[in-house]
């Protein structure tokens, strides 16, 4: 059983269904205690996309100084915090997004150089940004409409961290295809999931989340609110593409 919390101490949590609700009973063991200095809305803000970006900055790519990575969808709440994140690792950090006015939230987070794809083609550019290098890193969120593109823009033995499919299920993989072979690629599916499956491991990514917000290496800034009522609209406003940075339910 659970014995680090208290009856009455503020709590946040990932994994149990039924968040657009004002109440809610959930397991204890996926609960994680907030700290005082910690506001509930950041708390709320971070704890999902902050653990994803320690899991995707630390662990998967253990990106280190000196590293170039590449950021898709950078603009979003987990892109963010990962330009933030990487940049504090001494990485040099490229994003993409699908306007200038996200191509601003991006360099304003810490992307060295950011890609407009509604103009310019990634590819290309990563490799003008490189001089022809590659990057170490690629983070996909994406999916389907940018696994191409990602394998484009690896060095050799780079490594490709899938971390969604916004678009779609990446294509089946032939390991043995000659490219993969002679680049020596590095492909992973990422997992927030098994990454903090052991109540060990989920406290130690959430602290460490709540020491880079407090350090002020990560700055977390809430862009949208919604009432809890106005639901349907947030989502349908993530569908059409209007909004950047973190969005927050508030009941």
């Amino acid at each position: 059983g659970v014995t680090d919390l208290k009856v009455g101490q503020r709590v946040v949590y990932i994994g149990a269904v039924g968040t657009y609700s004002e109440a809610q009973n959930v397991p204890a063991a996926i609960c994680v205690p907030i700290p005082r200095d910690i506001t509930d809305e950041v708390a709320a803000a971070t704890h999902l996309k902050g653990m994803t970006t320690e899991m995707l900055v630390e662990r998967v790519g253990n990106v280190k100084k000196g590293d170039v990575v590449l950021m898709h969808s950078a603009s979003g709440g987990v892109g963010l915090l990962l330009c933030q994140w990487a940049k504090a690792r001494g990485a040099t950090v490229i994003g993409t997004a699908s306007s200038a006015l996200k191509c601003k939230e991006i360099t304003r987070a810490g992307a060295k150089h950011a890609i407009d794809t509604s103009k310019k083609d990634v590819a290309k550019e990563v490799a003008k940004i490189t001089k022809g290098q590659g990057v170490d890193v690629v983070f996909d969120p994406v999916g389907k409409d940018t696994y191409e593109t990602s394998l484009a823009c690896l060095k050799d033995r780079g490594l490709l961290a899938s971390f969604g499919g916004a678009s779609g299920p990446v294509p089946d993989v032939n390991l043995n295809e000659f490219r993969y072979m002679a680049r020596a690629w590095r492909l992973t599916r990422a997992s927030l999931f098994n990454y903090t499956a052991g109540r060990e491991d989920l406290l130690h990514s959430s602290k460490r989340v709540f020491a880079m917000i407090r350090s002020g290496k990560v700055k977390v800034k809430i862009k949208q609110r919604y009432p809890l009522k106005d639901a349907a609209k947030l989502h349908k406003d993530v569908e059409s593409r209007k909004l950047a940075g973190i969005s927050m339910l508030v009941p």
